[in-house]
């Protein structure tokens, strides 16, 4: 009766904490899109953003955002996957060098992103003259997601089957073409897993982007030119909640953020769908 007692309390607490996770997301998303919604339209999305006026839109943040997601991942996604590659196909388990990736890895994650932001600051702003600019914010940001690729990426090189590649060199494939043909399409979605982990958090990040990008409202016509991202953008409002306008703003521009990041990782999914059928 004892034993029955505490599966049973058991059983509640995993139901209970599933549910609980359930009931604070839908919670959250009604909280936002219940009062964002309605003041989204076309008009919003596609005009300037002006202080003049009660019509303001966020056309040339939503542009920024999508320079700063493209130019991080581009930047971070080979150098990451590259990284995964060679800690699971090349390197010596429990090697030095091995161990030192690792360590490395582990520490940048841990590192709080507002150090990041003084970093990227310093050496891409000041040091290499980049100045505030989408470049900056991008190179930024992709040291900070590297961890994140890395080890999400080298989890799904491991979780491959060891008898596909021993299937591929059986039949004279050479490391190479085992890796381009077989390693890496079993692995895609576990890699695009890393990718849409590490596009919402160039999203989610405000610190590091308005210490490197800037908050420039207009749209950059370069990557050398300064940028407002929408979250960066959603935190000069929160400042300055002075009017129910300011607030309608801000709960608008939540919820096109949250329609912008399931629409990449909708993207994202399908880009793999693809990647998975042709390889096979």
């Amino acid at each position: 009766m004892r034993r029955r007692i505490e599966d049973l309390a058991a059983i509640s607490l995993i139901w209970g904490g599933a549910g609980m996770t359930i009931l604070f997301l839908v919670w959250m998303l009604w909280h936002i899109l219940s009062n964002g919604l309605s003041h989204v339209s076309w008009e919003f999305i596609s005009s300037a953003y002006t202080t003049v006026g009660e019509v303001s839109g966020i056309f040339s943040m939503i542009v920024s955002t999508l320079y700063m997601v493209v130019l991080s991942i581009s930047i971070a996604a080979p150098i990451g996957i590259m990284t995964a590659l060679y800690l699971t196909e090349y390197a010596k388990p429990g090697s030095k060098l091995v161990k030192v990736i690792r360590f490395c890895t582990e520490s940048l994650a841990g590192i709080p992103s507002i150090i990041y932001g003084l970093f990227g600051m310093t050496f891409f702003v000041v040091t290499l003259g980049l100045g505030f600019s989408i470049l900056s914010g991008a190179l930024t940001l992709a040291i900070l997601i590297l961890p994140v690729i890395i080890r999400t990426t080298e989890e799904a090189l491991i979780a491959v089957p060891q008898a596909y590649r021993e299937a591929s060199y059986g039949l004279g494939s050479s490391r190479i073409y085992t890796i381009w043909r077989v390693i890496l399409p079993s692995a895609m979605p576990g890699i695009v897993t890393a990718v849409i982990l590490s596009t919402g958090r160039i999203i989610g990040e405000s610190a590091p982007v308005f210490l490197t990008a800037g908050m420039v409202t207009r749209i950059p016509e370069s990557v050398l030119d300064s940028g407002r991202t929408l979250t960066v953008h959603l935190y000069k409002l929160t400042q300055e909640l002075f009017t129910v306008n300011e607030w309608n703003q801000a709960y608008a521009t939540a919820t096109v953020l949250i329609f912008l990041v399931l629409a990449i990782n909708l993207l994202t999914k399908l880009i793999a769908s693809r990647f998975n059928k042709a390889s096979y």
